[in-house]
């Protein structure tokens, strides 16, 4: 492709191409996708386009490789070999990985290198848990004279769709358990952040894996839901929006395929009376602007007693103006752009309703005056929030933090269920006792103490409309397995070699 372009320590050998049964193979329709940098409005990449022929193609390779391949056949500890040996490929690619990150969606570089490290580790973290994960397990039967085995067998193609605020380390949760436990995978990255996926493809196929087990088609929305749609896909793994996990629950339930969804949050951190004002004013004003708001766990609603929340909205407003905003190049700078210009509207949307719909807004609500260039947005805080608000109930994907004021602590637990969404929470206390107590009331997958706190080699999803399944560590092993009974009349030596 004579127009090829890759931001500046990106090594691609074919970003030109998709990658399909073992091969680099150019789009059926010679699509190109345009990744745009939301620093500086530019063009930084241009890769292929997958669509509809490329996807059957794709799902026809890994349906194969699934079928009639060697990789579901080979042992776990094999399979575990050549996953670490794509990790420690992976690491020696840090480098272009954070180059990557930074140059798609504006992340920090002081940041960048610790989300890829992450990601790098969960290939090698899952062929650990493959050492000692139960694929074959024998139980008591209540049949006489009978061997019980609860065997764990790979769920078959996988589609791991994943977004752009993470890609990296978002899809390495897809594949790593998908391919340790035997099955064959389509990884359909976001058409904002597709490179990470080709240095994945090219790391798997240094490491051996085999002809048509890790396939790559970057595409837009058209072609994915193609892909989705495809009776040769057994399993879906999404992370997304609430929207779009919709509409792929709706497909696969309509041909009973499997599906793990990690959507949306519109998570509350609870502020305690005991904790003190000028640490949760650091905490709530120094998370919403991680990753400039773009994480679906973010804390987005604080839900403070009444009588704190004059004082507090003034401490969070006073610590969001000393957050240094810039290009995510400059290692001074600790909250970088949005990602896309669309986001960028649609967060000056949110700012526009919550002020319609009589919220304060305390705190920014506008473009940096000293940025002329990229997609920035000031820390934006408001006060005196109803819950039941557009502001409150919806997830905006931004650095724009709500202050919704409690009567008591049963009413900020009230408040805090009072979602669609059930992802993530915290409660700001000195009392972990209480913040146990607090936590098993709350209705939201994870809760962590004095801030946003999660452990992704622990289960990571959520309730309500937040998804579908767990991500992370053992448990996220069980989607990308069924399980099968074998009643035996005694136990069968061939169990020794697996």
């Amino acid at each position: 492709m004579a127009d090829m372009l890759l931001p500046e320590g990106v090594n691609i050998a074919h970003p030109e191409k998709l990658f399909i049964g073992g091969q680099w193979v150019s789009p059926a329709q010679g699509g190109t996708i345009e990744v745009v940098s939301p620093n500086s409005e530019q063009v930084v990449a241009r890769v292929g386009e997958a669509g509809n022929a490329d996807m059957d193609a794709a799902v026809a390779a890994a349906r194969d490789a699934f079928d009639n391949g060697p990789w579901p056949q080979m042992s776990v500890a094999e399979r575990g070999a050549i996953l670490r040996s794509m990790s420690a490929i992976l690491r020696r690619r840090q480098d272009e990985l954070v180059a990557a990150y930074v140059a798609q969606v504006g992340a920090l570089i002081t940041s960048a290198p610790f989300m890829i490290g992450m990601g790098s580790g969960t290939l090698e973290a899952y062929a650990s848990i493959g050492d000692s994960f139960p694929f074959v397990k024998e139980e008591p039967s209540s049949l006489p004279d009978t061997v019980a085995l609860l065997i764990r067998e790979p769920v078959g193609v996988v589609a791991a769709i994943a977004p752009w605020n993470a890609p990296y380390s978002i899809m390495t949760q897809k594949i790593a358990p998908a391919l340790i436990a035997g099955c064959t995978v389509i990884m359909k990255p976001s058409p904002e952040t597709p490179l990470e996926a080709y240095i994945l493809a090219e790391a798997a196929v240094e490491a051996g894996v085999p002809a048509g087990v890790l396939n790559l088609v970057p595409s837009q929305r058209e072609a994915a839901d193609h892909l989705v749609c495809n009776h040769g896909v057994d399993k879906v793994s999404f992370t997304g929006s609430t929207v779009a996990g919709r509409r792929i629950a709706s497909v696969c339930g309509e041909r009973i395929a499997r599906v793990t969804l990690e959507l949306g949050g519109k998570s509350a951190a609870i502020v305690t009376e005991d904790y003190p004002v000028a640490a949760a004013a650091k905490v709530l004003a120094r998370t919403i602007t991680v990753m400039s708001g773009q994480v679906c766990a973010m804390l987005s609603r604080a839900i403070v007693p009444a009588k704190m929340h004059d004082e507090l909205a003034e401490a969070i407003a006073a610590e969001m103006k000393t957050v240094k905003i810039g290009y995510s190049t400059d290692p001074a700078t600790e909250m970088g752009p949005v990602a896309m210009k669309r986001q960028l509207e649609r967060i000056e949307g949110y700012i526009a309703k919550g002020k319609a719909e009589g919220a304060d807004l305390l705190q920014g609500g506008g473009r940096p005056s000293h940025l002329n260039r990229g997609y920035f947005i000031e820390p934006t805080l408001f006060g005196n929030v109803d819950n039941k608000s557009t502001i409150a109930q919806e997830e905006i994907f931004g650095p724009v933090l709500s202050l919704i004021k409690a009567d008591d602590l049963d009413h900020a637990v009230a408040l805090a269920n009072d979602s669609l969404y059930g992802l993530n929470g915290s409660v700001l206390s000195t009392d972990a006792d209480l913040v146990y107590r607090v936590a098993r009331r709350m209705r939201t997958g994870n809760i962590g103490q004095n801030g946003m706190k999660a452990d992704f080699n622990l289960p990571f999803g959520g309730f309500k409309q937040s998804g579908i399944g767990r991500e992370g560590g053992p448990e996220g092993m069980m989607p990308y397995v069924e399980t099968k009974t074998i009643l035996v009349d005694r136990r069968p030596e061939a169990i020794a070699a697996e």
